[in-house]
């Protein structure tokens, strides 16, 4: 931002209490819509192998959540710059919400189709809960930015930590009214999406990109986003400036290696507990595989604004190094300990914990490495590359899983951590001898 820009920021107290409004609104928003992916998440790599009768499909669905995710990015970036946050936003949870209708579903009808359909609609929400961590710094002064987009990205925590755990609750709601019990917990999903666009559509006013545009701190004109939103607006906005490449990167392999490994753990956690002779039923199988999703989940969200705090305090690139690590040590304690469900689940928290401070820090190191007029379709090129690793990761977790088994898998995420973690602390030592360090 201009250095005018960002003193109208600081001083103006109208732009202060919309920032408030826009990030308490974002961060409600978000609790109740995190509730519908843990289900998603959680369930849906097992009704893959149900309806399917095949181990290999198990990531059939998370891929369909993760694909639909990077599709979906870009068209909701080019409708924000046409008409806001707040219509992107909205109109990606009510997608969520018939998607996690036709999840609810697909064990009813047996249908493998309406399990993908409800999948990839899912997907769509997932991209409009990513695209808010956007929202959240379009009106923020460049000093508090890292803080402002963990706190929207941390208030996810209680609907993503609740979500897994009202799996067995949701089990035994969908057998009170006749339904599977793999249907149940899609029911606290529908109701989650609703409330989440129900505190969009009223707390977004005024839409805070447009808001930022009136006064001179976001794009002045917005029509080329328009125009030629596409995927080459965003590459070549990125290619130009080495940082926010270096940003993507972040982004991209991190959510690379967390999808790979958390999509497959329910099915490694419900071949454990078959292989070690346990006679649980499906409804507590589902209450050990959500306990240990609500782990990851905390991870991925708790420590948000801790992780907003390294940001800006230790600097970008600094926690980008920090997140690589966290992926390492997490696929070494999973893989290590994979006959362990406490190791496992300690794990996949400290899976969630590296991507936290690996997208936390890629995202604010992209939003200020390109300049303001790229910064949208910068952000959906983000976005769109990113549900295209999870769905990369996800497609081949699952033959890996069938072949390597869970420490193979384990082991072949690792690789992308050490290269990620080899290129970002380069750049730190480099920024750190020149003083350049961000």
């Amino acid at each position: 931002m201009k250095e005018l820009s960002n003193a109208a920021l600081n001083a103006d107290p109208r732009t202060r209490a919309v920032q408030r409004r826009v990030v308490i609104s974002l961060s409600m928003a978000q609790l109740f819509s995190g509730l519908g992916h843990g289900a998603g998440l959680a369930i849906g790599s097992l009704l893959a192998v149900e309806l399917t009768g095949s181990e290999a499909l198990a990531g059939t669905s998370t891929m369909a959540i993760s694909l639909a995710a990077a599709l979906a990015a870009l068209p909701l970036a080019g409708t924000a710059a046409r008409s806001g946050r707040r219509r992107a936003l909205v109109t990606g949870l009510l997608l969520a919400l018939l998607g996690s209708a036709l999840m609810a579903l697909a064990p009813v009808t047996g249908s493998f189709a309406v399990l993908l359909a409800g999948s990839a609609l899912l997907g769509v929400g997932n991209a409009a809960n990513l695209q808010a961590r956007f929202a959240a710094v379009d009106l923020a002064v460049p000093q508090h930015r890292g803080r402002d987009l963990a706190f929207v990205v941390w208030s996810i925590t209680v609907g993503a930590v609740a979500g897994p755990n009202l799996i067995r609750p949701g089990a035994e709601l969908g057998a009170a009214l006749g339904l599977p019990e793999s249907s149940g917990p899609f029911l606290f999903s529908m109701a989650g999406m609703a409330i989440g666009a129900a505190l969009l559509l009223v707390g977004l006013r005024p839409d805070p990109l447009r808001y930022a545009r009136s006064l001179g701190t976001g794009p002045a004109d917005l029509r080329p986003v328009q125009r030629r939103g596409t995927l080459r607006t965003g590459v070549a906005a990125v290619r130009q400036h080495p940082m926010a490449m270096l940003a993507l990167a972040a982004v991209i392999g991190a959510h690379l290696v967390m999808v790979a490994v958390m999509s497959m753990t329910p099915v490694h956690l419900q071949e454990l507990d078959h292989a070690g002779g346990h006679q649980h039923s499906q409804t507590d199988t589902f209450a050990i595989i959500g306990f240990t999703i609500s782990l990851h989940m905390a991870g991925m969200y708790a420590l948000s604004p801790l992780m907003g705090w390294l940001t800006d305090r230790l600097g970008r690139v600094g926690t980008i190094v920090v997140g690589q690590l966290m992926l390492l040590a997490a696929t070494a304690l999973a893989g290590a300990g994979q006959q362990d469900t406490w190791l496992v689940g300690a794990g996949l928290m400290l899976l969630g914990l590296g991507w936290s401070a690996s997208v936390i820090a890629g995202s604010t190191l992209l939003a200020e490495s390109v300049p303001e007029a790229e910064r949208v379709p910068a952000q959906g090129l983000s976005d769109t590359l990113m549900g295209a690793a999870g769905a990369m990761g996800a497609a081949f977790s699952g033959p890996v899983l069938a072949v390597m088994g869970f420490a193979g898998l384990n082991a072949t995420a690792a690789i992308v951590a050490v290269v990620l973690l080899g290129a970002a602390a380069s750049v730190w030592r480099r920024g750190a001898r020149t003083g350049a360090a961000r």
